[in-house]
């Protein structure tokens, strides 16, 4: 289980990206820029954060892109809680497949 409290500050995630790992699963929590159109039209952009999970044992950039999962949320403590709590729930999900990842370890080759 992912707990909040490990997450590291807002600081922090305004600067760099955070990663941890939780049962199987690995995760990063990193600012980014959303694009949208306003009412008026106009072309604005807003700070999100980006939240995405994969299984083991590899890292962010090894892991190939559809392994991966991410979701959006406000850039704030609430983003946060609400990344967490999205976090948990794709635990249960995917459970298994998470569970399984550890036992993996040992079938990889390096190259």
């Amino acid at each position: 289980m992912v707990n909040k409290d490990e997450i590291l500050s807002m600081e922090y995630l305004k600067k760099t990206e955070f990663t941890g790992s939780s049962d199987g699963m690995r995760y990063r929590l990193e600012k980014s820029e959303k694009k949208f159109t306003a009412d008026d039209g106009e072309e604005k952009t807003e700070k999100v954060l980006l939240c995405t999970i994969w299984p083991e044992p590899f890292n962010f950039h090894t892991t190939p892109a559809e392994a991966k999962e991410s979701k959006e949320f406000s850039f704030d403590r609430d983003g946060v809680e609400d990344a967490v709590a999205w976090m948990n729930d794709k635990l249960f999900e995917r459970h298994d497949e998470f569970e399984k990842a550890p036992s993996k370890w040992d079938t990889y080759k390096l190259t």
